[in-house]
């Protein structure tokens, strides 16, 4: 038995019809869905990660400044809300992330321009924040928008997205994690083309390879990682979108899929998802496939815990649609089974 936690937006300001998180049980023989538990939580529960150990989840709380817990039954995998913490300055968070010696939570705030290290309790709880890392925009209120703090393969360094929004810059900051303390350390800047707007980054396996997706400019970057000196190096931008395709997209997910053979994009508008295939040797990405989402707006894209199937969450038309992944050939084929939740923008599983 599996399960799986879906966040659901939930606000008037969203256009949401969601009611907080959902959780459901799934027969790993079957592969069925059924929902177990709908946790009524603070508005708008976007993004989760859980503890090391899988005991507790935590969510940020799009739109807002919040950071919230739950424990998680072993054998129900149902939640129970322990604490939350308003996040000072923290407006919109992201992401958020767990450090490899789980006592501490990292999570980017956009509108706050920021990441924030949040100390965990070994309860589960939510504790003080430790440390705060701003990302300075154009003139004395500008910010850069932090977007996601995602780990590279060995939670030493965090790569952090940022867009300019008129009021900052594009690009990508890399911070080396002190996990003594819970601080941070700038060890190198990319600055992205004007107007490109940097997303979400995937790390591939062998942590040499990097590929961030820019929203506004419909483009992915790759680039390779020196994770001795955590410095980026650009070698390549490939466009998300087919070449006879002339209307507007939004990037907005990417994925490198558990083999690190093939890298996966979602786009809203596009409405569906761009396959391309890694040069093992050089890390150098080539398109392969555009398949559709089969609903509104794919914010979020996942693979479940055999990495054989995949899954869109389309926000828009309250769908999560679940594929077949051929590793081997690089193909997502629609297995029929639609799961429908009112609004989702992210989706955790579990054993």
């Amino acid at each position: 038995m599996s399960f799986a936690y879906v966040g659901c937006r939930t606000t008037e300001k969203r256009n949401a019809r969601g009611k907080g998180i959902r959780v459901y049980e799934i027969d790993d023989r079957t592969g069925e869905w059924n929902a177990v538990q709908t946790l009524k939580t603070m508005d708008n529960p976007s993004y989760f990660t859980f503890d090391n150990d899988n005991k507790f989840l935590y969510t940020v709380h799009g739109d807002f400044h919040h950071v919230s817990s739950c424990s998680i039954d072993e054998e129900s995998g149902q939640l129970s809300y322990i604490n939350r913490i308003e996040l000072e300055g923290g407006k919109n968070p992201v992401f958020i992330t767990c450090d490899k010696t789980n006592r501490y939570l990292i999570a980017a705030a956009l509108q706050g321009g920021a990441v924030y290290v949040i100390l965990r309790k070994e309860d589960g709880s939510l504790g003080e924040v430790v440390f705060v890392h701003h990302f300075p925009g154009i003139g004395e209120d500008g910010v850069c928008h932090a977007h996601q703090c995602i780990w590279d393969q060995s939670k030493q360094y965090l790569f952090v997205p940022q867009q300019g929004r008129q009021i900052g810059y594009p690009g990508v900051t890399v911070l080396r994690f002190n996990p003594e303390n819970g601080h941070l350390e700038e060890t190198d800047y990319y600055r992205a083309r004007d107007y490109a707007e940097p997303r979400h980054i995937a790390v591939h396996p062998n942590n040499r390879y990097v590929y961030l997706v820019n929203e506004k400019d419909n483009t992915v970057t790759y680039f390779q990682f020196d994770d001795r000196k955590g410095v980026l190096k650009p070698l390549q931008i490939i466009p998300v979108l087919p070449d006879t395709y002339t209307k507007n997209g939004q990037a907005s997910a990417i994925l490198v899929d558990p083999t690190g053979e093939w890298v996966i994009e979602s786009t809203r508008i596009f409405e569906g998802m761009t396959v391309y295939h890694i040069d093992q040797n050089t890390g150098y990405l080539k398109t392969t496939d555009y398949v559709g989402c089969q609903g509104l707006t794919p914010r979020f894209i996942t693979f479940d815990l055999t990495g054989n199937k995949f899954y869109a969450a389309n926000e828009d038309s309250d769908t999560i649609v679940e594929y077949h992944f051929n590793s081997y050939e690089g193909k997502l084929t629609p297995t029929g089974r639609v799961i429908r939740t009112e609004s989702p923008v992210c989706l955790l599983f579990r054993k």
